[in-house]
């Protein structure tokens, strides 16, 4: 696959921006956007955390079997796939910003559901009503981001989502750790119940945050678009400059290849037609730009980095550590070691780009993976519990949340996003998204079963060896998209055969 040595071709064929100088400058407005609409992936993360706690509680109280816990737990990442699915469409045809407020509505009505719910099939509904909430949030959040950031920032800022992630984890686990004294039937209702307030938050925030300029253009309400550029831009040069660049993909790429960029203002396109183009008859490079999408959003789940983090006291319980508040307590040092490497990815992944920190974070997964399997290995064939053994199991465990922090964590969210042409971005990504929160949910509703069957150090090896291969994948599919801009991108997915052609016929590649 020829994609990382062909950059040049691409730039000769852009003009040169007279404002790289400024464009590197993080715009304090656009930071503020990036954060209101990454706070929607606190619902998720928060979930994550707080779930792998009440389980423990929920299953006392309501005296659940091992599979009924699985179904518990995964409910919400299978139906989060339904959210995935409807997300594009939806934001194609209303728009970035009201399919931010819609995830936030539907998870809030889950949220108390779940709080309130009397018996395990209405706590199930709950989960199923906030997993379609999750699923809006996980597509919408890094999509909205990465089409208001400029490229010398866009890593930082589209990986905000996986920050909230992290933080909304670490939260869970505090409030685990704080509320575990009360008694079971009051403390599970109350840990979940709480996610309602962060939904309300980011309802009410989206008020202050402007429509994406890209959907805008694409809607051929130009005018409105400049106005938002004028305020996400660090000079009028800047803002002028992303406006003619994302005109004139509006109009390649709603209306056809001919068209002007003045005919993007007659658009009112709505998302028709891309499903097709998508999976019927992509051409080479949307079809690269799939199993580049797909494939990292693959590998985030299968990694079974959330199985990880819903059955880790499961895990340490196997370990010989029983006491609640111990359990919660180790999951508290996996936050805070999860939380602190997921902001150092984001601040220096515009630095060192995406497949660096990528190769290190899965590399290290794998290694981390295969120490928690020899550890578990161990425990499991040994009647004492040694105290090494189990500091190298909570070492590991740490190490394989942190090394995801570093890599698949941020980096998913902000490829996913940034790799899809205009036209196919939203639909693309919430494609890519579903296959994500379908993995996921099979790992988490299968990840009990199948470790009773080979051990969970067995479990943990086979993960390993899943995230060696993962490592492979992405060091031969996945080119760096450091520093490009929106409409540069898709050229890394393009060969020289067809670079050529659009030369000689003088057809512009634009990807805004």
């Amino acid at each position: 696959m020829e994609t990382t040595n062909e950059v040049g071709t691409q730039e000769q064929q852009e003009p040169r921006r007279n404002f790289d100088h400024k464009e590197g400058r993080l715009n304090k407005y656009t930071l503020f956007c990036a954060l209101l609409a990454s706070t929607n992936s606190i619902l998720l993360g928060y979930d994550i955390g707080v779930m792998s706690g009440a389980a423990l509680f929920i299953k006392e109280n309501l005296k659940l079997t091992s599979i009924q816990e699985e179904i518990l737990v995964g409910t919400l990442n299978v139906f989060s796939l339904v959210g995935s699915l409807a997300s594009g469409k939806t934001s194609d045809y209303i728009g970035r910003r009201y399919t931010i407020v819609l995830a936030a509505a539907t998870f809030l009505i889950g949220a108390l559901l779940m709080g309130l719910a009397p018996s395990f099939p209405v706590l199930l509904v709950g989960r199923v009503i906030a997993g379609i909430g999750v699923g809006f949030a996980l597509m919408i959040a890094p999509v909205y981001v990465a089409e208001l950031s400029p490229s010398m920032t866009r890593g930082f800022l589209t990986s905000l989502p996986e920050v909230f992630i992290t933080f909304g984890i670490l939260l869970g686990y505090v409030l685990n750790y704080a509320l575990s004294g009360l008694p079971e039937h009051i403390n599970w209702r109350i840990m979940l119940g709480l996610a309602a307030i962060p939904a309300i938050g980011i309802g009410l925030g989206v008020i202050a945050m402007p429509e994406s300029p890209r959907w805008l253009a694409m809607q051929g309400r130009v005018d409105e678009a400049k106005e938002v550029l004028m305020k996400i831009s660090n000079s009028v040069d800047e803002a002028e400059s992303r406006l003619e660049e994302i005109t004139k993909a509006a109009s390649v790429l709603v209306r056809s290849p001919t068209a002007s960029p003045e005919s993007a203002h007659e658009s009112d396109w709505q998302g028709e037609g891309v499903w097709k183009q998508l999976l019927l008859r992509p051409t080479k490079p949307i079809r690269r730009m799939l199993i580049a999408a797909i494939g990292i959003n693959f590998f985030m789940q299968a990694s079974g980095n959330d199985a990880v983090i819903y059955y880790s006291p499961e895990v340490f319980k196997a370990a010989g550590i029983h006491s609640k508040k111990q359990l919660f307590g180790v999951n508290v040092i996996m936050g805070l070691a999860k939380t602190f490497f997921v902001l150092l990815s984001a601040l220096y992944l515009d630095r060192f780009g995406r497949r660096p920190l990528l190769l290190l974070g899965s590399a290290g997964m794998a290694v981390s993976l295969a120490g928690l399997g020899f550890g578990s290995n161990f425990l499991d064939h040994s009647d004492s519990k040694p105290t090494w053994v189990i500091v190298l199991c909570i070492l590991a465990v740490s190490a394989d949340v942190s090394f995801f922090s570093i890599g698949l964590g941020p980096i998913t969210w902000v490829y996913s996003s940034e790799i899809f042409p205009m036209r196919l971005r939203a639909q693309g990504s919430s494609l890519a998204i579903s296959v994500n929160r379908l993995v996921s949910g099979v790992v988490s509703m299968t990840f009990l079963t199948i470790s009773k069957k080979i051990t969970f150090g067995g479990m943990f090896f086979v993960l390993a060896g899943t995230m060696v291969v993962g490592t492979v994948f992405f060091y031969v599919f996945l080119p760096e998209t450091k520093g490009k801009s929106l409409e540069e991108i898709g050229a890394l997915f393009e060969d020289k055969h067809t670079k050529n052609d659009n030369m000689e016929r003088a057809i512009p590649v634009v990807y805004s």
